[in-house]
């Protein structure tokens, strides 16, 4: 794409953010929705709609390579991402889910569910690539000095009768291969024999043999033309994959990806251009403006200092450099405007003496007031929460956004760029900037300058009107009392600094970062991620979701919602700091599925976007390590330590429900309520600033105690079993990535019909178990049947019905689940028994009238 292409769309989600703001932003404030679904459309329509802009302005960061038009870019797109953050927070607080269905939404805005996938930013991953490869590097490093890890490797115990009946199997399939062969061979000499005894049959005619042989041919040629046209057709409608290309560098995909990567390596080289230009132009100011701007300031504080005098009788005092020193003066030069602000400190003096009784004793009366006012409006606080209704919370970023649509429209909106086809930095602005710069560096000096003047002025005054010893002894005695007071509140900082010490003690001092890394690397505790990208988790919208919650059914989640959760709860937050200390602040995490969901796939996804370093503190890793509580509080103290001062970092708990189980069985040598008490703690530690997420895992959360698994995970993301449209996804992606060929023999359709309760890891054994290298080098001749998969999953148990609805269960006896069904009853009620209840209230007043 070119560069006018980003630049319209830029514009473009300009445009549409300008509505918006308009929209969220109105010149009166909006009154509540009293609705609670009319509010939820409300919300989830702003949502939708800063998603398209949140792509949009995200691919024209990627790929603008114009570096100061990015920075104002990369100030809209944290505030746009931390915006949608906010709204899916407020839809979670209005519908008690963390899950929602936009059907009807989709439907008007005329989009697909495609469009409401959570993009995630490159910029997450590019600007940091230097930091990330050397850090990888200290990683393999280390590793390489440990050597080979020994892998336990556990030994396959079977009995004698097992092994007899195996070697019988293989025995029998041996003898059956020699005897078909044989049979074959046998087959083949009747077949010979036949032939020959045939060779003195009379020949066809010429005639007769050609017109056989063009029937043949012609019919032959009609099936494959027409075969030709239905592929085409099917293709061209998307009922059928186009065929891979031969040499992928040459595809479509290859050539755009390249282009892609092209347009990166100009961003970095306009990137150390525009660095360069903003020095050497700051110099230049500094040399060729910097004596004429101190020239000018020193007159202009020169002539104040006269019309001061001339005005008042004596010379002014200067501002300090809280005040904004000179820049104060130019603001205020009449002489005039400086008697009367001294005349109104005076008489603000002897106001302050008087009002300050009155003042009192209208403070006493209005506690008086308010303390009747409360007693009254105690019983009918309730009445007015529910009249207000639903209203949006005031937003940390929309003030951010607002900043930088009109730098947008005042700078580069109407900006012409025909002579900047290269799209290098513009001079001029940098000269705008950096003058300023120059400017506040210039008159810091002038101001000390300035000081010392006005000083000598004042004593050349004083020795002329014979005040001079006592001028100086009362400024001396001012100077001594202001240092004393300056001492007195440093004190009472560094006071304030040694409480906050106590809080959090250093266990480590005296070790250097690089030590604490490598000793977390060696103890197992710090490890390498896999390299899985969210895109590759793969599942399907979920269609139904809209009509079963209409029905008052509680949907299961897809795939594709657990996909957006992770992105939202675990990849934005972590990826941009802006966002990350405005954004609602989401400590932790838990991913709550049955065996093989792939939950460890979307911690290893959370750190591979994010470049985040990942701390293994499952219970069998820690097993040993570090024992007792003093060793336990310095894996902990090391672990925050590291995590903070290389953030971002996940830290991630495996089997996450052991730590909170009722009884823990004898076997178990892990001791898994260790980490117990210490968790808390650590989140409580965690501040805004700090990019540590703590993301746990668990299969069986329904075994634990439920207070403190909710205590201490503040967002749960249950992952269902594959549903039908997410199995025909997965069988499509897994067959191809296994080398497997589709064709038409695969009936795609009805594997994922009969592989219900199969989750990603049993699909992706199956998948193989079938392609192994002799079978994929026998596709030609053999092309793959959906009937070979059947053996290998016919030996894998299933996820059962009962233990989704398990998960199911437990997941409606969480703290949001709880509230949902409570809503969902309170909805019901008003429904059906609104009306009676007024009419029971009318009849109870009628009563009373009558007596």
């Amino acid at each position: 794409m070119s560069h006018s292409y980003y630049q319209k769309q830029w514009a473009q989600a300009q445009e549409s953010l300008t509505d918006l703001l308009a929209q969220e932003l109105p010149p009166e404030p909006p009154k509540p929705e009293k609705d609670r679904l009319t509010a939820f459309q409300n919300i989830a329509t702003l949502y939708i709609k800063y998603l398209q802009i949140f792509r949009k302005l995200e691919q024209c960061y990627d790929q603008i390579v114009h570096p100061q038009k990015r920075r104002v870019l990369r100030h809209v797109l944290d505030g746009v991402v931390g915006r949608v953050l906010e709204l899916k927070n407020e839809m979670v607080l209005l519908e008690f889910s963390e899950f929602h269905y936009f059907d009807d939404i989709l439907s008007d805005l005329k989009l697909t569910p495609n469009d409401i996938e959570i993009p995630i930013p490159k910029y997450f991953i590019n600007e940091r690539a230097k930091v990330l490869q050397d850090r990888e590097k200290l990683l393999g490093q280390i590793l390489a000095k440990m050597g080979p890890q020994d892998e336990k490797t556990e030994e396959v115990k079977m009995t004698t009768e097992e092994a007899i009946r195996i070697i019988q199997v293989h025995e029998r399939a041996r003898q059956g291969r020699l005897r078909a062969k044989f049979m074959r061979e046998i087959r083949l000499q009747e077949e010979r024999e036949r032939l020959a005894a045939n060779r003195g049959a009379p020949t066809l005619d010429a005639d007769l043999a050609a017109v056989r042989i063009q029937k043949i041919w012609k019919g032959f040629a009609v099936r494959k033309k027409v075969k030709r046209e239905r592929d085409e057709e099917m293709m061209f409608i998307g009922m059928t994959a186009p065929p891979i290309a031969s040499n992928p560098k040459n595809a479509p995909q290859g050539l755009s990806e390249r282009t892609e990567g092209s347009r990166r390596v100009t961003q970095t080289e306009h990137e150390r251009e525009y660095q360069q230009a903003l020095v050497s132009i700051k110099d230049k100011l500094r040399e060729v403006e910097g004596p004429d701007m101190k020239e000018n300031m020193q007159d202009q504080v020169r002539q104040w200092f006269l019309e001061c005098r001339d005005g008042t009788g004596k010379f002014p005092d200067y501002p300090t450099e809280d005040e904004g020193g000179s820049a104060l003066i130019f603001k205020e030069k009449d002489p005039d405007e400086v008697a009367a602000e001294l005349a109104g400190k005076a008489d603000e003096k002897e106001k302050k003496g008087k009002k300050g009784k009155k003042d009192k004793k209208d403070k006493k009366k209005d506690k008086k007031k308010d303390k009747k006012g409360k007693k009254g409006k105690k019983g009918k606080g309730d009445d007015d929460e529910e009249d207000q209704g639903f209203k949006l919370q005031p937003s940390n970023f929309l003030g951010a956004v607002g900043e930088s649509s009109k730098s947008y429209d005042t700078v580069w909106k109407e900006k012409n760029e025909e002579s900047n086809f290269s799209q290098k930095h513009d001079a001029e602005l940098i000269k705008e900037e950096k003058r300023l710069e120059v400017e506040g560096e210039i008159r810091c000096q002038v101001d000390e300058l300035m000081r010392q003047e006005l000083k000598n002025l004042k004593l050349a005054v004083d020795r002329e009107k014979g005040k001079g010893k006592k001028g100086k002894k009362g400024k001396k005695s001012g100077k001594k009392s202001g240092k004393k007071k300056k001492k007195k509140k440093s004190g009472k900082k560094s006071g304030k600094k040694g409480k906050k010490g106590k809080k959090e003690k250093d266990l480590t001092p005296d070790r250097t970062m690089e030590s604490l890394y490598e000793e977390l690397v060696r103890e197992g505790i710090l490890i390498r991620s896999p390299k899985y990208r969210l895109m590759d988790y793969l599942g399907d919208y979920s269609y139904l979701g809209t009509t079963l919650r209409t029905a008052n059914i509680e949907p299961m989640p897809s795939l594709s919602d657990v996909r957006q959760l992770v992105a939202l709860y675990g990849i934005l937050p972590l990826g941009s700091q802006a966002v990350h200390e405005k954004a609602p602040q989401i400590k932790s995490l838990l991913l709550a599925g049955p065996r093989g969901s792939g939950k460890r796939s979307l911690v290893n996804a959370i750190c591979t976007e994010t470049g985040a370093n990942l701390f293994d503190l499952t219970a069998t890793t820690i097993a040993g390590k570090y024992p007792g509580k003093s060793g336990l509080q310095m894996l902990m103290h090391m672990v925050m330590k590291v995590g903070r001062n290389l953030q971002p970092s996940v830290i991630m708990i495996g089997d996450a429900e052991r730590t909170w189980v009722k009884k823990v069985p004898k076997t178990d040598k892990s001791d898994p309520k260790r980490l117990k008490k210490e968790i808390p703690k650590m989140l409580k530690l965690l501040k805004g600033e700090d990019r540590v997420l703590l993301v746990g895992t668990s299969r069986a959360p329904f075994e634990c105690e439920m207070k403190g698994l909710t205590g201490a995970y503040q967002k749960i993301i249950l992952i269902p079993r594959p549903d039908y449209a997410s199995r025909y996804l997965l069988w499509r992606s897994m067959i191809v990535q296994c080398n497997g060929i589709l064709t038409a023999s695969v009936d795609i359709t009805s594997l994922a019909k009969v592989t219900d309760g199969y989750t990603q890891k049993h699909l992706i054994t199956a998948c193989q178990q079938v392609l192994t290298e002799r079978r994929v080098a026998l596709l030609a001749k053999r092309p793959l049947v959906a009937s070979e998969f059947i053996p290998p999953l016919a030996r894998i148990d299933p996820i059962y019905k009962e233990e989704e609805e398990a998960f199911k269960t437990w997941y409606g006896k969480t703290p949001l689940g709880k509230k949902r069904a409570k809503a969902a009853e309170g909805d019901g009620d008003d429904d059906g028994k609104g009306k009676k209840g007024k009419k029971g209230k009318k009849g109870k007043k009628k009563g009373k009238k009558k007596k």
